[in-house]
């Protein structure tokens, strides 16, 4: 029985917004402008400001090399460098962070000097300070000390995920954040 009405009621809605919404008996014109418009599909974007055509140029340059990084490495739980892998411990895993690293250390030299990339600049220097953390600690020689092993974890992790990071941040760079 409760069922039955909520059927009902759900019939009823759909009905009402078919009828409703497909009917333009009362003669108006439609809001939506016509596909054959006279005017000109160019007039109808707005050109891009300086920024935001700066922005986009950061993010694409980026891109491509996240890209190409993701292609050979992977990214997430799919890098050598992800906290369950088996590789971690590996000079796979140091590829990847050189990697990683080289990556952000682009995109800091694409955005240095341009305002509006804060979570960018922020984001790429933590994945360098991570790259060299794991190198310094020794990561990619398979340590045998727990300690050294534990230590390691944190900034694989944030070697791990620094692809997307990246890609986010590169994105909100074009929000101008």
């Amino acid at each position: 029985m409760k069922w039955d009405a909520l059927r009902l009621v759900a019939v009823m809605g759909i009905a009402t917004a078919i009828i409703t919404g497909c009917d333009n008996s009362d003669g108006g014109s439609s809001p939506r402008p016509s596909v054959t418009s006279p005017t000109s599909s160019r007039e109808s974007v707005p050109a891009q400001s300086p920024k935001a055509l700066a922005a986009e140029e950061v993010k694409s340059a980026v891109e491509r090399r996240i890209s190409a990084v993701e292609e050979e490495f992977g990214s997430g739980v799919h890098s050598p460098c992800s906290t369950s892998s088996s590789k971690l411990f590996t000079a796979k895993c140091q590829a990847a962070a050189d990697a990683t690293s080289g990556a952000a250390g682009l995109a800091l030299r694409e955005i240095d000097g341009r305002a509006g990339f804060a979570t960018l600049t922020s984001t790429a220097r933590r994945l360098q300070t991570a790259a060299q953390q794991y190198d310094q600690l020794g990561c990619a020689t398979g340590p045998t000390a727990a300690g050294t092993r534990h230590a390691c974890l944190a900034p694989a992790a944030v070697i791990a995920q620094g692809l997307d990071d990246l890609r986010d941040g590169a994105n909100l760079g074009l929000a101008g954040k």
